[in-house]
Formats: structure tokens, sequence, C-alpha cells
């Protein structure tokens, strides 16, 4: 699975457990990148701690504005050295996109921008109240499309849809929240399977793990997570 790579949602403004989750998910046999939310990177200590992180990191903030606001953000996180991942959401469009993308290249040669399409809280009565009339499949490869064309990295969306979406677009690098072990209290996501399902059955290149991982003994959880996938 050293192909895989598996991201850690470090969802806390506590940077001492944000170093204890960093910690104790390092692995040889599996590629253990940490993934910072909203909830860190505006925190007090969060984005200094970010300054000066010597690891590669995901910094997913969605970003999802009008491009000139966009462009700002992206510029805004040169100082950020290590970070190789960046979320853009989908519903800024086609402009916003590839503005983001042209300015990541520049910002940081090793800014990786992945497009965010429906989030994995929603369904398809979720996407009713907010008025749209697409079947979420549907509004996921269109969504898709528009990645495609902006020429982004990869696509964030539910490995729900990632086969459907692999069969279109075969080389596309994607990453699948919503990823529980089998028993796991669902919280507030709405589209979850398990991490053998995304990796081995649903073929996606990465996963994002948060709850499953680092609550408990995380370094027995990471264990479950290397017997789970070799099963």
């Amino acid at each position: 699975m050293k192909n895989s790579k598996i991201f850690v949602a470090c969802d806390t403004s506590n940077l001492l457990l944000v170093k204890k989750i960093i910690k104790h998910t390092k692995n040889k046999r599996l590629e253990i990148i940490p993934k910072f939310g909203m909830q860190f990177f505006y925190s007090k200590n969060g984005r200094k701690f970010l300054e000066k992180f010597k690891y590669d990191f995901f910094l997913d903030l969605k970003i999802n504005d009008i491009k000139q606001t966009a462009l700002s953000a992206i510029d805004s996180l040169k100082d950020l050295k290590k970070c190789k991942y960046i979320t853009v959401h989908t519903n800024g469009g086609l402009e916003m996109l590839k503005a983001v993308k042209k300015a990541a290249s520049k910002t940081n040669k090793n800014l990786k921008v992945l497009g965010v399409t429906v989030l994995t809280s929603l369904n398809n009565k979720s996407l009713r109240e907010i008025g749209h009339t697409r079947k979420l499949e549907q509004l996921v490869l269109k969504q898709v499309s528009l990645i495609i064309k902006a020429g982004l990295h990869g696509a964030v969306l539910s490995a729900k849809e990632a086969k459907l979406v692999k069969k279109k677009y075969k080389n596309l690098f994607i990453v699948t929240p919503g990823i529980r072990f089998l028993g796991d209290n669902l919280d507030d996501q709405a589209r979850v399977v398990t991490p053998y399902e995304a990796l081995k059955k649903n073929r996606v290149n990465a996963i994002v793990m948060g709850r499953s991982l680092v609550k408990g003994n995380i370094k027995n959880n990471i264990k479950k997570l290397i017997d789970h996938l070799n099963k």
C-alpha cells in the first residue's frame, strides 16, 4: 500500500494534540501525511506552526470565493514552504479554478491543487434542499469536468462516486474523505466507506482519516489500519 497516501486529519486547535498525532502516526509501512483544516490553520498557534513545519502537509481550506480573493489567498501561503496540497472548491467556478492553479505554480512549484466536489456530509436530499436538481453522481461528474478543464492536480470526492469517475477519467488523482472502520460512529458523514473499500475496491489514490485514527490509542489504530488493508 506504499503507493497509496493516507492523509491524517488534524482537526483540532490543540497544538500539543497535533504534535502527538504527527508523532504517533509516523509509519514506515504507510505514507502518512498530516492534513490541516480551517480549525487548526485559523487558530492562534496553527499558522505559526505550519510556517516552520519541516515535512510535507495538506492544507484543506476549500477556497471558494471570487477570483481575485482566491488568488490573494494562495499568494498569502508563499511562506508555507512544505505545503504540498491545497484544496479549492469547484463551486467557485472554472475561471477561479484556473486562476488558483496558475497562482499556485508561481507561489510554490511543489504545490498541488485539489478540487473539492460534493462534500461527504451531503446526500441527494441535502442537495435538493440547497437547490440542485442534478443527482449527486451527475453533479460530481460535472464538477470533475471543471477540475479537468482547469488542469488541477486532482479531485476530492466520496469513494461512492470514485469508480464512476475513474471510469471516465482513468488517470485522475482522487482523494476520498468519509473513511471509517466498520462499526465506527459516522458522526457528520453521509457517504462513508472503509479504507479497504476505498483503496482496494474503488482504486482511489489517497484517503483522509480523522477520528478513526486519532481517537484512543493512535499507534494501535495505525496497526489496525495496516491489518485492515492487508486482509
